[in-house]
């Protein structure tokens, strides 16, 4: 990024929206002076400037939560940045993943790439820690080709509620679909990303 093309304002800061990279959710805003992106840049890890402290900060430097920079980008008018990051931890200071988990108008249904992304952290959560009583645990145990029967029979059981007029059946089937193939991407070793990345490659005109 030419760091030369960003507007400043009279104070040398400039917003930044931090954004989760994997999700799409909104972490934050806050501000940057020119050294911070300098720094965020040259580290790969998020640094801010604190209005309040007058002074460079890194994020998750006391905590641990340090957010690792994906991209950076300039908004059309070179007057807003937009850091997209994998975080280790929440982003706001009262412990809550985002900084915006206060409702104004009434909650709406969170976007399927934020519930996906919250999927598979706990199936993560749950291989790592392997929980009794967990649905996943027990089918980590069974083995892949037990995981792999059950991406046959959920597929079968999606194609038998797209050919019937209840709507709500097929969403619940296709739910248990994209579920059992979240687990399968966990058992081989890949991630969402690595779909995200062969898809957004067919996706490119050309």
């Amino acid at each position: 990024m030419n760091l030369d093309a960003i507007k400043f304002d009279e104070r040398g800061l400039v917003p930044v929206v931090i954004q989760d990279a994997d999700s799409g959710e909104v972490l934050t805003l806050a501000w940057a002076n020119r050294e911070a992106l300098e720094r965020t840049l040259q580290t790969g890890q998020t640094h801010l400037y604190s209005r309040s402290r007058q002074a460079l900060w890194k994020k998750g430097e006391t905590s641990g939560h340090v957010q690792d920079l994906v991209e950076m980008r300039l908004d059309c008018d070179g007057d807003a940045v937009l850091y997209r990051v994998r975080p280790h931890g929440p982003a706001c200071h009262t412990g809550a993943r985002s900084c915006f988990h206060n409702p104004v108008t009434s909650e709406a249904t969170p976007p399927l790439g934020w519930v996906l992304e919250q999927v598979w952290r706990t199936i993560q959560e749950r291989l790592e820690t392997m929980p009794e009583g967990s649905y996943v645990a027990r089918m980590h145990a069974a083995g892949l080709d037990r995981i792999l029967k059950k991406i046959g029979e959920e597929a079968g059981e999606v194609i038998i509620a797209a050919k019937n007029p209840d709507e709500a059946e097929l969403a619940w089937e296709a739910s248990d679909l994209l579920f059992h193939l979240l687990l399968t991407l966990a058992e081989r070793g890949l991630e969402p990303a690595d779909l995200a990345r062969v898809l957004n490659e067919r996706h490119q005109p050309g």
